[in-house]
């Protein structure tokens, strides 16, 4: 089972930092395109960072590049990190791991598509207080 599972959400304040951890089953272990959307009731579902976990080459949005950096661990292909940091209220929002098929990697044309994962988390809620 591929099935994510997402934690290290909460409440913060203006201008702190959390860690979000995604990982997916040791069955698992093969290198894919994995990321972290976001979404807020009424609005799409939005990529914030993508890694490919054999290179571990990133992808961000626009909106949060810089504070937020995506990583993996450096030894298997089914943990992967958001470290999320300076969040403000607009940052509140669930915080969703996906997975990608076994052996693709990531484009920059698509990684943003929810459309190219096929395996989602239930989702971990972040919410940035001013």
């Amino acid at each position: 089972q591929v099935q994510p599972v997402e934690s290290g959400g909460g409440s913060v304040q203006d201008g702190g930092s959390l860690r979000l951890l995604c990982e997916i089953s040791e069955y698992s272990d093969t290198p894919r395109c994995m990321a972290w959307f976001r979404q807020v009731p009424g609005r799409e579902r939005e990529g914030v960072a993508g890694i490919y976990t054999d290179t571990g080459r990133t992808y961000y949005a626009d909106s949060i590049k810089g504070r937020f950096a995506i990583s993996k661990d450096s030894a298997k292909n089914t943990t992967v990190y958001l470290q999320m940091s300076r969040l403000t209220p607009d940052d509140s929002a669930v915080y969703y791991c996906a997975a990608g098929p076994a052996h693709t990697g990531c484009s920059l044309a698509y990684w943003q598509l929810s459309t190219k994962y096929d395996y989602w988390g239930q989702g971990t809620q972040v919410t940035v207080s001013s």
